[in-house]
């Protein structure tokens, strides 16, 4: 594809939208608009924005890649992202949440527990969390859109992520949530169409139905590369050994990290309060089950297959071709699909990519302007939004940052351990103030506090994979991990975390709620 034409096509989608950006800044009136669309939003606007947001470029480029290095088990995430993302999340949690953000007015996911608790400490709590700890999960997504058109267009790394940084700055800062939204929309239906198109491509460039690809990559097992075999890897096909550190890996801090940390989300959980009306969230679970199926379930489907085509025309197995498993999607894109898909295919990644990064921002920029410091630039005006907007601003500089000190492979384990973070910190707290009236202000503090500080303490000091890299327990004690003893070190924090958190919330509830029947009972 000529570069004039690519030029076009690029440019025609940036004016798109700075168009729906703009729409979205011109319907933005007051703070509730910046923050929840004036929660009107139409429910399919709202579906593909809620799935657009969920699937970024971290699940295309880094969990494309994993499943090309270890296999089809990972397909087990994206069962999960369907029944416990979608179905459970809409129907279980969305419905409920929307009416109790409603009935308390909740502008964001830290103000609807501050305000259900009647705690300012809770949606400080909450706020601070999602402000410090989002950064590392943002500039993930913004390497896998990066390393994509790095690898693909052979454009400088730094300029790539540069410019379409200041593109997602731009709309989310002028259009707030209503700009966010649209944008979501058109990026989600460029996805879902270049994903459908790489399925069906795919197997025509092999030259193999789907059983009998399936079959070959089963028949290739003993390709697996030492390293691999070395931590349970069993073929492409199989799950790796039960036990295994990769197991381990897979089945601790992917599937069940990411599984069910989407349903602690703030950017996601936020949705659900800019409908109108609960019915109106089940138009949404047929869209979002098809969009993740077809997107996730293409990916983690490909990934695996695509050393059959590295096979046939490197002579090496995927994770042989290119050593950093976050290129392997983009090398194989490259050398696989015809010239003018990878412009499009770069829309795509480029969509997943702005889709979250638009949505994390906004996130950011709610927790910093509307919860931390709710009085910023609101001297007279007190529908400004600009403590927001400043908020987003420094969101964007704190990620830009952190993107380049990120390694190579980090995409899929960083997008795991942000969402486990969130599972162990807010779920328990967040599921408490839908289905549990006798959870106290008091409970619902301690378990987040809990669920931080044991995550915390868990990758720095338990989780050899993030506490080796850190080295704080190297310096203090000798040693990457405090205990070095298989598979204690293997086990991801979440399974550490999450137990502690639901604990806290359950005893210290009781407690207090005994203490203060005690307390009356004496008074009286």
């Amino acid at each position: 594809m000529s570069t004039l034409t690519l030029g076009i096509i690029v440019i025609t989608y940036m004016f798109v939208l700075a168009w729906l950006g703009y729409i979205g800044y011109v319907q933005t009136k007051k703070d509730s608009d910046y923050l929840l669309g004036g929660r009107k939003t139409h429910p399919v606007i709202m579906a593909l924005s809620y799935g657009a947001t969920f699937i970024s470029a971290s699940a295309i480029v880094g969990f494309g890649g994993f499943a090309a290095t270890y296999g089809m088990g990972l397909q087990w995430l994206c069962v999960l992202n369907m029944l416990v993302g979608v179905i459970i999340a809409f129907i279980f949690f969305g419905k409920r949440t929307r009416m109790m953000g409603e009935a308390h007015s909740a502008k964001t996911f830290a103000h609807l527990l501050g305000l259900h608790y009647n705690s300012r400490a809770i949606q400080v709590f909450v706020a601070a969390v999602i402000f410090i700890g989002m950064p590392l999960y943002t500039a993930v997504v913004m390497k896998g859109g990066a390393v994509f058109i790095e690898q693909i267009f052979q454009i400088d790394y730094n300029i790539a992520l540069l410019v379409f940084t200041l593109i997602v700055a731009t709309y989310v800062v002028s259009g707030g949530l209503r700009g966010v939204m649209y944008t979501d929309a058109l990026q989600a239906v460029i996805m879902f169409i270049s994903i459908l198109f790489l399925l069906f491509w795919f197997y025509h460039i092999l030259g193999m139905g789907f059983t009998e690809a399936n079959r070959e990559l089963g028949n290739i097992s003993n390709l697996v590369p030492e390293r691999l075999r070395e931590l349970g890897h069993q073929g492409w096909t199989r799950m790796p050994i039960t036990g295994s550190p990769q197991w381990y890996t897979l089945v601790t801090s992917l599937i069940l990290g990411v599984g069910i940390g989407c349903l602690a989300q703030p950017q996601l959980v936020v949705r659900f309060m800019t409908v109108e009306s609960t019915k109106q969230l089940n138009r949404g679970v047929f869209i979002g089950s098809l969009f993740i199926f077809v997107t996730v379930g293409t990916i983690y489907h490909i990934g695996p297959l695509s050393n059959l085509f590295f096979l046939k025309t490197e002579g090496v197995v995927a994770s042989e071709a290119i050593n950093d498993l976050d290129k392997i999607i983009p090398l194989f894109i490259d050398k696989a699909m015809p010239a003018w898909f990878g412009a499009v295919f770069m829309l795509c990644i480029l969509s997943a990519s702005m889709s979250t990064l638009s949505s994390l921002f906004h996130t950011m920029g709610g927790a910093f302007g509307a919860d931390v410091f709710p009085k910023l630039f609101r001297n007279k005006n007190s529908k400004s939004t600009l403590g927001v907007r400043f908020g987003v601003i420094c969101a964007i500089l704190v990620s830009y940052i952190i993107c380049y000190t990120l390694s190579a492979g980090i995409i899929a384990r960083g997008t795991a351990l942000f969402m486990g973070i969130c599972a162990a910190t807010f779920l328990p707290t967040y599921f408490c103030s839908l289905y549990w009236k006798r959870a106290t202000g008091q409970g619902a503090l301690a378990s987040l506090w809990v669920g931080a500080l044991s995550s915390l303490f868990a990758m720095v000091f338990l989780h050899r994979a993030e506490a080796a890299p850190i080295g704080l327990c190297k310096a203090l004690f000798g040693r990457d991990v405090l205990i070095n003893i298989y598979p204690v070190y293997a086990i991801d924090p979440i399974l550490f975390a999450l137990p502690l958190s639901i604990i806290a919330i359950i005893i210290v509830s009781l407690w207090t709620q005994k203490r203060a029947y005690t307390n009356k009972n004496n008074i009286i």
